[in-house]
C-alpha cells in the first residue's frame, strides 16, 4: 500500500471488536491525505491507575485519546479500538479530546481522599500532540499541578513543552517536576517516515537544552528501539542529547501487539522493502520467536543474545556520556490544597 504523506500508516485494519467495517473502493479517494477530526471525550474521571510492575508511576493524565503525531509503532494504537475505532488511520486521525480535563484534575487534587503522588503526563499518547498548541489542556493541567504543587513527570516527542517552562519550572523550584524528551533517532528522514507529525529530531534536542537551560530536571528517552533499523544510532543519540542538558537516560523495545505488527510490517514493505525481512527477523530474535512478548519485566527489554547487546551497547553509552545518575527523585512535600473563592477560612 502506497504511503500517505503526513501520515504514519495508509491503513485502516477492520477493528477486531466490531462485527461491520466499511472499507472504500479503489479510487474514492478514502485513504488519501484524511484531515484530522476532533471529538469531545466526557469521561467523569481523568485520572487512570496503573498496576503494571514494570511501569515507575502509578497515576497517569491523558488529555487525549488517539495522537496526531503517527508513529507507526505506537503501543497505544489498539486502545482505540475500545473506541469503535480502527487501530490504523482513525488513531491519528480521529482524536479524543478531554476538555474538562483541567477541572476534573482540580477536583480530584482538592478531595480529601487524594494522597499527594506523581501524576505521568502521559501514559498512553502524547500530552503535546499538534492540536494541543490551540486547545492548551495539557498546559491547564499543568496550572492546577502548579496551584497544588503536585509533582509531575512529562514524556513527549514534542517541542511544545517549552512553552509551559513557566509553570514547569515553578514546579521544577520545589524538586514537583521533570520532563523526558523521547529521541527515537536523529535520521530527519527516518524520523519524518516514522513519526511523521512528531517534532524533528533537531527541535527535540533544542528542546533538551531550553528546558535544560531553564532548571528544569531534563532526560531522553531512545524510545523504541528497533532492532535492525535504529539501533546503531544509541550511542550517538545519547552523546547528542547529553550535550544538550540531558541528565538521565532510558530506553525501551519495540513493542508490537496485535494489529500494530501487520502495521508496522506494511509500513517496513512501503518504506524499507530492502530491509523488511531482516529488521522482523531482529525484532522476533528478541521475542523468543515471537514478534511480540506481554510478559512484564521483559516485554520493555525484550530477551536473547541481540537484546542483551542492545542493552550493553546502551549501558555503557550512558556510562560514556554521563547519564547514569538519573533525574532527581519527585517531591511532594510541597502539596497544598490552595484557598479558592467560596472556601471557609481558618478560624485562629
Amino acid at each position: 500500500m502506497d504511503a500517505i504523506k503526513g501520515r504514519g500508516t495508509a491503513s485502516n485494519p477492520s477493528n477486531r471488536f466490531e462485527r461491520l467495517h466499511l472499507e472504500a473502493e479503489p479510487g474514492e479517494g478514502e485513504l488519501v491525505g484524511p484531515s484530522t477530526e476532533l471529538f469531545r471525550d466526557t469521561t467523569k474521571s481523568i485520572l487512570s491507575e496503573n498496576e503494571s510492575p514494570d511501569i515507575n508511576f502509578r497515576f497517569s493524565l491523558n488529555p487525549y485519546r488517539g495522537c496526531e503525531h503517527g508513529c507507526v509503532y505506537c503501543y497505544a494504537r489498539p486502545s482505540h479500538e475500545y473506541l469503535s475505532f480502527s487501530a490504523g488511520l482513525d488513531f491519528e486521525t480521529k482524536i479524543m479530546v478531554k476538555e474538562d480535563a483541567p477541572d476534573l484534575l482540580r477536583r480530584r487534587l482538592r478531595s480529601p481522599k487524594w494522597q499527594p503522588q506523581v501524576i505521568a503526563l502521559s501514559g498512553n499518547t502524547d500530552c503535546y500532540q499538534p492540536c494541543e498548541r490551540e486547545l492548551c489542556i495539557t498546559r491547564r493541567c499543568l496550572e492546577v499541578c502548579r496551584d497544588f504543587r503536585n509533582p509531575v513527570g512529562i514524556i513527549t516527542k514534542s517541542s511544545l513543552v517549552c512553552r509551559d517552562i513557566d509553570y514547569l519550572g515553578e514546579l521544577a523550584a520545589l524538586g514537583a517536576a521533570h520532563v523526558y524528551v523521547s529521541v527515537t533517532t536523529l535520521n530527519s528522514d527516518l524520523a519524518r517516515a516514522m513519526e511523521p507529525r512528531a517534532s524533528t529530531p533537531a527541535r527535540r534536542l533544542a528542546a533538551i537544552a531550553q528546558l535544560s537551560a531553564a532548571g528544569i530536571p531534563v532526560g531522553v528517552m531512545t524510545a523504541p528501539i528497533v532492532p535492525g533499523l535504529n539501533d546503531h544510532e544509541i550511542p550517538q543519540i545519547l552523546r547528542a542529547a547529553a550535550a544538550a542538558g540531558a541528565r538521565s537516560a532510558g530506553w525501551t523495545l519495540l513493542r508490537l501487539a496485535k494489529p500494530v505488527d501487520e502495521l508496522f510490517d506494511s509500513w517496513l514493505e512501503s518504506h524499507f522493502p530492502e530491509r523488511r525481512v531482516r529488521v522482523m527477523n531482529r525484532i522476533r530474535e528478541c521475542r523468543d520467536g515471537a514478534i511480540s512478548d506481554s510478559q512484564y519485566g521483559r516485554r520493555m527489554r525484550g530477551a536473547g543474545n541481540y537484546a542483551g547487546h542492545i542493552a550493553r551497547l546502551f549501558d555503557s553509552s550512558v556510562g560514556r556520556f554521563g547519564l547514569a545518575e538519573g533525574l532527581p527523585r519527585l517531591d511532594s512535600g510541597s502539596f497544598r490544597r490552595p484557598v479558592e473563592k467560596g472556601d471557609q477560612l481558618p478560624l485562629f
